[in-house]
This record gives structure tokens, sequence and C-alpha cells, in this order.
């Protein structure tokens, strides 16, 4: 590479930082105080960059909470996207997949409280994100050709498309996090307690395969 192009490459490269940087004390600085809370200030002062900064990169507060939520979200389409299941039967890849939801859904709580914090603004960001729209459906045809398979096969024999089989695994491991501490209040039972983490792994996967076949087909 020629020495004039390195400095180039190297604010290429700090910029590319600094952005990361920024995503990461947004994103923990709106999952815990909210939109309307989260203050700018607060992730510039938390950050190696200035508010002026930020808004350099992110064009506004409302931009970047957008840019959280994108990147958020892109976590875990990423990951059902490349779920190798082609190999597996439909009834095991369809327990993979709501395996996966569940494991996400435990390890990002700070995804649970933005998708939350963005309910209560009527998903306005995301309703505004070219983005999110383009995320989302390649998962979803991921959970229609298992349901395709599924039902050429013979296996599955519940009426129901992706989007909504897609909602019924996702109410499960969600409620499981955003609800944790009012359940743990109202039963005395801790939803994400180390031993009974297996236990409701399983359920999930039995009350989903349960659904697609009718009761036909066990672990």
């Amino acid at each position: 590479m020629p020495p004039a192009e390195k400095p180039a490459a190297g604010r290429t490269r700090d910029a590319a930082r600094t952005r990361a940087e920024i995503l990461d004390v947004a994103t923990a600085e709106f999952a815990r105080a909210g939109f309307t809370g989260a203050r700018v200030d607060e992730i510039a002062a938390r950050t190696r960059t200035t508010k002026r900064m930020i808004y350099y990169y992110f064009g506004s507060k409302e931009q970047l909470f957008t840019a959280v939520l994108e990147r958020a979200y892109a976590v875990i389409r990423g990951a059902e996207q490349d779920l190798d299941v082609e190999h597996l039967d439909p009834v095991a890849a369809i327990r993979r997949l709501a395996e996966l939801t569940f494991d996400h859904h435990e390890a990002h709580p700070d995804f649970i409280r933005l998708v939350s914090i963005e309910n209560i603004h009527e998903a306005e960001h995301i309703a505004a994100s070219e983005k999110l729209s383009r995320l989302n459906w390649p998962a979803i045809d991921v959970i229609a050709r298992i349901l395709e398979n599924g039902r050429d096969s013979g296996a599955f024999t519940a009426d129901v498309d992706a989007v909504n089989l897609h909602a019924m695994i996702s109410s499960f491991c969600f409620f499981r996090v955003a609800n944790r501490p009012t359940f743990a209040a109202l039963f005395g039972r801790d939803l994400l307690a180390a031993g009974e983490r297996e236990r409701y792994r399983a359920m999930l996967g039995d009350m989903v395969i349960g659904y697609l076949t009718g009761g036909a087909s066990s672990r």
C-alpha cells in the first residue's frame, strides 16, 4: 500500500472502533435508562469521544438508538440465518432453532430490554429503519423452509406459518428474561435459575414440536 494511503486506512479503522465503542456504551445506557431517560452526554462521558462526535457519526439521539437496535437485531438474525439445519430432519431442525433463540435471549438481556423499550415507543424507530425490515425476513425464510420440509415428510401437521411459529418461540424466550423479576415476586420462582435451565430449554422444544406434530413426535 502506498505510504500516502496508510493514514486514511488508519482513520477508517479508528472510526470503526469509535463507532463500535459508542454503540457498546449506548446499548448499555439505553437498556438501563430507556430511550427517553438515556443521555447522549452520559454516553460521550463513558467513551473516548465527545457528544459532537457522536452526532457526527450518528446524526441524532434517535438515529443512535436506531443504530443500537439494528446491531442488536443483526446479532440474533445472523445467528438464525447461519444455523446449519440442512442436514437435520425437520423436527430436530426446529428444536435446534428454538434452542438457539432460548440461548440468545438468555445471554443478551440488554436485547430484551431494548425491544421492550421500543414497544413502549410503538416501534417508531424500527418502522423507520429499512435495514431492520431487510434483516428479519431471511431468518423467517429459514423457518419457512423447515416447515415446508416437515409438511412434505409428513412430520408436521399443524397449519402454521413461519411468522406465527417465530412468535411462538420468541414469546417463551422473551417472557422468561423480561418477566423474571415480576414472576419471581408473584410466584417465588426464578425463571433464570441455573438448576432449571435445561428443563425450560427442553420444555420450549417439546412445546413447539408437540404443537407442530400433534404430539406424535418425541425427543
